[in-house]
């Protein structure tokens, strides 16, 4: 297998980060991505009295994407852990997009949290970080204590126009435009951090996982065996949620987001066990976690740890 690593120094300046205890961590014997170096964040040394925020990114984004938010959870007294999915943000990258699969990169996660032995867990999740983090829970649930959620949803095959839309646009566009595509949605976001988020992809080669995991999303119509098996997981979760899970949970929803929108995001959050109603941001799109200050304190509020 053919993998591409992206050069440190195009990670050297990143708006944001500077002055923040967030140094790089690997890994690179993870069970089904063996040989592949997983990069991840990582505020403090492991330590069992504290909660843990692990936090799981999307599709064409990176950890990076949580800046706004590694700040206000560490202050708070979180342990921050945030790694980078293969082919994504630090970690290396399968130049096959057919290396990419569901199940492979759940079990890098779970993995990823067994090898870290990380406990008392505040899942924070987006986008693809919540259609594979929301499957991790029910599969070691003394681990976990809280859920902080915005824009995803269970991938249970249910596919809208939205959805449509994008995984389109993103066939067309083998080079997807990553820092552009984010400031689109963030018109006050700068040339800085813009340029972080291409940081991890010098060119087209490096793309493998963009273009790869829109047609990784499940989808009920297509039927395939990869789309039931991931199915049948994702409604297992969603079940699970619904009548097992004890933790406190937080749901955020980016008003303008065309994808998960704010029925679908209301529908979700109605769906976890004792969740809260929706916490709206009006001017926020999909990448919730560029308004990402104002999610972390109205969460702490709501489990008591402002």
């Amino acid at each position: 297998m053919e993998l591409l690593r992206t050069p440190d120094e195009r990670f050297a300046c990143l708006p944001g980060m500077a002055g923040q205890p967030f140094a790089p961590h690997w890994l690179d014997d993870l069970p089904g991505v063996e040989g592949v170096r997983i990069h991840y964040l990582d505020t403090a040394p492991a330590d069992a009295s504290r909660s843990i925020a692990l936090c799981l990114h999307g599709n064409p984004t990176w950890c990076y994407l949580y800046r706004r938010m590694l700040p206000g959870l560490a202050r708070a007294g979180f342990r921050v852990v945030a790694p980078d999915l293969a082919g994504f943000g630090r970690s290396d990258k399968p130049v096959d997009a057919a290396w990419h699969a569901f199940e492979r990169h759940r079990q890098m996660l779970l993995g990823f949290v067994e090898r870290l032995d990380l406990a008392r867990v505040s899942l924070v999740v987006q986008d693809w970080g919540g259609l594979l983090g929301l499957t991790l829970p029910m599969a070691a649930p003394a681990r976990y204590e809280r859920l902080l959620a915005m824009n995803t949803a269970f991938a249970t095959g249910e596919i809208g126009d939205g959805f449509r839309a994008w995984r389109a646009y993103s066939e067309r566009t083998p080079d997807l435009p990553v820092g552009a595509l984010l400031a689109r949605g963030k018109p006050d976001m700068t040339a800085g951090e813009i340029a972080a988020y291409d940081a991890p992809f010098p060119d087209a080669r490096y793309k493998a996982a963009l273009r790869a995991f829109p047609a990784l999303v499940p989808d009920a119509q297509r039927g395939t065996p990869a789309d039931r098996a991931a199915i049948a997981l994702s409604l297992q979760a969603r079940d699970w949620f619904a009548r097992d899970w004890t933790g406190e949970s937080f749901v955020a929803c980016g008003m303008q987001d065309p994808v998960f929108s704010p029925p679908t995001m209301r529908a979700f959050a109605a769906g976890l066990r004792g969740a809260p109603g929706l916490h709206e941001l009006p001017h926020a799109g999909h990448f919730v976690q560029e308004w990402g200050e104002s999610v972390v304190d109205a969460a702490l509020a709501r489990w008591g740890l402002a």
